[in-house]
């Protein structure tokens, strides 16, 4: 009965396989003489493919291959040819044999489909119809390792794309730049797009500046950068940062396949701040010291570095079934848990996450649908990182521990009434130990795609997305009251939270795409509309103590915004040899007042290719020749607040109402606003060529760009009596930039037994600022801007400048011994005086050059990659030589000596000198970021593929600068978080 059960199951599906096929079962409905084939479909892996389809050629007779492969058709006797195809395969046509009935078909993948398909904004493109500057990395391709973000995947591997992660903290996130961003105080953060989500940038209470980290990198199949505004115009005031496309795996393949990756690592701290070792220390306390200074050194030998730093270990474990439960529905499900400690002691990073992808198909594929649906629970320990500056600082010859129970055991400076010293360096194990930070942040990511390919007229199709993007984030904080840190207030205790973001997003597009063989045309033109809102609140909370007194309140917050959209591209290509795209979008803006909030974004480009011509079609050598080139128009409006065009009213707070009798009243305090501020604006041009030589083996792009930002959306200082604040936000400005991009990829070696495979990328780029007044003026506008100390800015805004560059004076040197002279700065106006006239611009942090070049050898079962990066012509300013480089430096009290920096040595400035070129380091560096040893062991035992590879990340950085990384975000070296050197062992295994 069981199994009769089973064989009407399996008649029932075939019947509606068929049926959604449009194939005709034959059950004796066919008249005349036939005969009946049999036999198996397979792929090139000898597997078998379930609901592949077949039918006899000219007719609608046919059937699809059962649960193992097999096929049963009857056929008329005057059938000769029968036609097989599967989705993601090249379709084969076999003619009947005639001694026989049985016929077995090998189909072949369509590796062209897989290969030269781009996903570019509300749709998808081949590589050889770009018209714009567009790059895409596929999953092949990623940095491999322990990836902890999905930007890290395309380190290093994209000309034009700069990625820099903010510390070596596991829970730190990454700064990303496409062509070095467009804008000076709006956002220079590219868009993303996620499975056609664009993602809000930004971060969450919990995870602030780190909400791509909630993305589970594994399974990433491909990321796509759009560079130029050609191809970013589409996404319009969104876009003049570019654009990267993240698609997620599905499921493809006819059987249910299982894998799973575990990669388990260690890590380990690389170059530490250039501080005085223990002998060092008392060597120059006791030479330069007072008496009561050197009676201050101890007898231990204490290397505070040792306590705070660690060896952390990480784990991440992916498992994914991907397949198909009918030939027209592909499904993907993936779990991870991943969980990696940072080398500073408590410091960790936990992730849960989840994903769902169904896609199925109606109706012989006119009717697509697409569900995909991504969790993600992410718990971290922050920690202390105070103690990174404590850790360098604190005296070497002092114990930890103080032998009795006072502030948790740990020594801590006193006076000598045995009370805490003001303003003193807190024990550094004592900051990490005692503070406990902790957050837990969750993501939800959803989209529901409709794809239907019109009956009437299938060259036109409908898309609508539907997308939901929620997340939630929370912590808490307690600090003991016994700690030094928080001694006088009595610790604290309180939680914060929970800040709740939502994403809303409908799109509908129509698409039309025919290829007119007449005309020697294809058409492929678009028209849609976008609605996207957001939301953010977070509940007001106060900051308490262990008492449960309010230290500090912190106040409610509610921000929403929404985008409008109108666009339409169209992209012409005559005889494959002539291309145009013309793009069009509209958007509108909550952000602005009704008579600036919509923007026009238009852009078009054309493109030829050159080998398609009589004079080089089927040329041995140049295999592929295509020249670009483009112009557009991008907004901007992001980075900057919701409400800055209208008047807002703020509450008071809880202890600031106003007293009238015995009654106390909460105040509404005006904020600055301006009805007129509107959208800023970029364009670009570009033009480039694409080639490739000796069919395809080597290949590469080179483009050449140039930006214009104007209307730059600006804070700046407001004109007394104009508002109620002393700044504003308003458009006020110019920016130019300019830039070159270089890709050569090759395969030098093709052959069974070895493969070599090499990628290449260089860019240079440079900034200039145009102007930055609101009204005309002769002078030369200097902002001070970035990073501070006691303070003192160390960069500038100026009109005709890089921006951000070092703002400084041009320090004098003793010519006998080559030491620099404290204080003496060159006059560098000549009026005899040294001031802030003198005053100079040296350098930038952002390098003139950056390199990229990946490897990969191949040598049977062994594949051995490695992947460099380097940038050249980058600065940076070493804040921790000069802020512990002094003897000033070495007390700030009378009870307690503090360890100084190396360079001391070197200068035996009694002062710090803030403002010195000294410090200012060419930060040019050349790093190993990956090393790779795989071994692929194959079928093991029939049951299941094996690999495994062994991994170094943060090999090697080679560099002049004297500081901890070269690589520091603003430019600015202070107590930076170092980056952890890893060595990592995965496996994979796939049944």
């Amino acid at each position: 009965m069981k199994n009769k059960i089973l064989n009407l199951r399996g008649t029932v599906t075939l019947l509606l396989l068929c049926t959604l096929l449009g194939i005709s079962p034959v059950l004796a409905q066919q008249t005349g003489e036939t005969r009946t084939l049999t036999g198996q479909v397979t792929d090139e892996a000898n597997e078998t493919l379930i609901g592949a389809s077949i039918v006899v050629k000219g007719t609608t007779i046919g059937t699809v291959t059962d649960f193992n492969g097999n096929y049963s058709l009857t056929v008329p006797s005057d059938a000769s040819e029968l036609l097989f195809s599967y989705v993601g395969y090249n379709s084969k046509s076999v003619t009947i044999p005639k001694g026989t009935n049985i016929l077995n078909v090998q189909l072949n993948s369509d590796t062209q489909i897989l290969t030269d398909v781009v996903v570019i904004g509300y749709g998808t493109t081949r590589k050889s119809d770009l018209t714009g500057s567009v790059s895409n990395v596929s999953s092949k391709d990623f940095n491999s390792g322990l990836i902890s973000s999905p930007e890290q995947l395309i380190n290093g591997k994209v000309s034009g794309v700069q990625i820099m992660s903010a510390s070596g903290s596991p829970t730190s996130g990454s700064t990303i730049r496409i062509r070095g961003g467009a804008s000076l105080n709006a956002s220079n953060d590219p868009l993303i797009v996620l499975d056609g989500v664009p993602l809000e940038s930004g971060g969450i209470s919990g995870n602030n500046g780190n909400f791509l980290s909630l993305i589970n990198p594994s399974d990433i199949e491909s990321m796509t950068i759009l560079k130029d505004a050609s191809s970013t115009a589409i996404y319009g005031s969104r876009a003049s940062n570019g654009v990267i496309i993240i698609t997620t795996k599905k499921g493809n393949s006819d059987k249910i396949k299982v894998s799973f990756n575990t990669t388990n690592s260690i890590q380990t701290r690389t170059k530490m701040a250039d501080m005085l070792s223990h002998n060092e220390f008392v060597d120059v306390i006791k030479s330069h010291g007072t008496v009561a200074q050197q009676a201050l050194l101890g007898n231990d030998n204490t290397d505070w570095n040792n306590q705070i730093y660690h060896t952390a270990f990480g784990t991440d474990n992916n498992l994914s079934i991907a397949g198909r439960l009918t030939k027209n529905l592909p499904i993907r499900v993936s779990l991870g848990y991943y969980n990696q400690n940072g080398i500073l002691k408590t410091d960790n990073a936990e992730r849960f996450t989840g994903s769902l992808s169904l896609s199925p198909s109606f109706f012989n594929d006119y009717l697509k649908l697409n569900i995909n649906a991504k969790g993600s629970v992410n718990n971290n320990r922050f920690a202390e990182t105070g103690a990174i500056w404590a850790a360098s600082t604190f005296n070497p010859t002092l114990p930890v521990y103080s032998g009795n129970s006072n502030f948790g055991g740990y020594n801590e400076a006193l006076d000598n009434t045995g009370a805490p010293v003001n303003a003193a360096v807190l024990n550094p194990l004592g900051r990490i130990e005692q503070n406990n930070s902790t957050s837990k942040v969750q993501r939800f990511i959803g989209n529901f795609d409709i794809d239907y390919k019109m009956h009437f007229l299938p060259e036109l199709k409908f898309h609508a997305t539907l997308g939901y993007d929620y997340a939630e984030g929370k912590g808490n904080v307690y600090v003991p009251a016994e700690a030094m840190q928080y001694y006088t207030t009595a610790g604290r205790d309180y939680e914060y939270g929970p800040q709740n973001n939502e994403n809303h997003l409908l799109t509908t597009y129509l698409n039309y795409n025919k290829y007119i063989d007449s005309w020697k045309s294809s058409i492929d033109a678009t028209v849609g509309y976008d609605y996207q809102y957001w939301k953010s609140t977070s509940p007001a909370y106060a900051e308490l103590n262990t008492k449960g007194e309010i230290q500090t309140s912190i106040a409610a917050s509610d921000q929403r915004h929404t985008l409008i959209s109108y666009y339409a591209r169209l992209n012409y290509t005559f005889d494959s040899r002539y291309m145009v795209t013309a793009t069009v979008r509209r958007d509108g803006t909550s952000r602005f007042d009704s008579d600036t909030r919509w923007g026009t974004f238009p852009s078009v480009a054309l493109g030829w290719r050159v080998t398609e011509e009589s004079f080089l079609k089927d040329n041995p050598v140049l295999s592929n020749l295509k020249i670009r080139t483009s112009y557009g128009v991008t907004g901007q409006q992001d980075g900057i607040g919701n409400y800055g065009y209208m008047p807002i009213y703020t509450t008071g707070q809880d202890g600031a109402q106003y007293r009238f009798g015995d009654e106390y009243y909460y105040t509404y305090r005006p904020e600055s606003y301006n009805k007129l501020l509107k959208w800023e604006t970029t364009t670009s041009w570009n033009t480039g060529f694409d080639f490739g030589f000796l069919k395809d083996r080597i290949t590469g792009s080179f483009d050449f760009y140039t930006r214009q930002t104007k209307d730059l959306i600006a804070t700046v200082p407001a004109p007394a009596g104009t508002t109620f604040d002393k700044t504003i936000t308003t458009n006020v400005g110019n920016v130019d930039s300019h830039g070159i991009e270089f890709t050569l990829n090759a395969s030098p070696i093709q052959a069974k037994d070895w493969g070599w495979d090499l990628s290449f990328n260089m860019t240079w780029q440079n900034m200039k600022v145009k102007n930055l007044s609101l009204t005309p003026s002769s002078t030369t506008t200097n902002t001070a801007v970035g990073p501070s100390i006691d303070g003192y800015q160390f960069q500038v805004l100026s009109e005709g400048y890089e921006p951000y560059m070092f703002y400084v004076y041009h320090q004098l040197y003793d010519e006998q011994t080559g030491k620099p002279i404290e204080g003496a700065y060159a006059d560098l106006n000549g009026d005899d005086e040294i001031n802030s006239s003198d005053l100079y611009r040296y350098h930038s942090p952002a390098p003139e050059f950056i390199f990229g070049l990946s490897t990969s050898l191949r040598y049977k079962k062994w594949n051995l990659g490695m992947s460099f990066r380097a940038n050249v012509g980058n600065y940076v300013y070493n804040g921790m030589s000069m802020n512990t480089g002094a003897w000033s430096t070495v007390s700030y009290n009378s009870y307690q000596l503090n360890n100084l920096n190396r360079s001391f040595l070197k200068t035996e400035f009694q002062n710090r000198q803030y403002l010195s070129d000294y410090y200012v380091e060419n930060a040019s560096f050349l790093k190993m970021d990956n090393l790779t040893l795989g071994y692929n062991f194959g079928r093991i035992y029939k049951w299941f593929n094996l690999n495994a590879s062994a991994m170094v990340q943060n090999v090697f950085c080679i560099t002049k600068y004297s500081g901890v990384d070269p690589e520091v975000p603003n430019g600015m070296d202070v107590s930076f978080y170092p980056r952890p050197r890893t060595f990592s062992l995965s496996l994979g295994l796939e049944f």
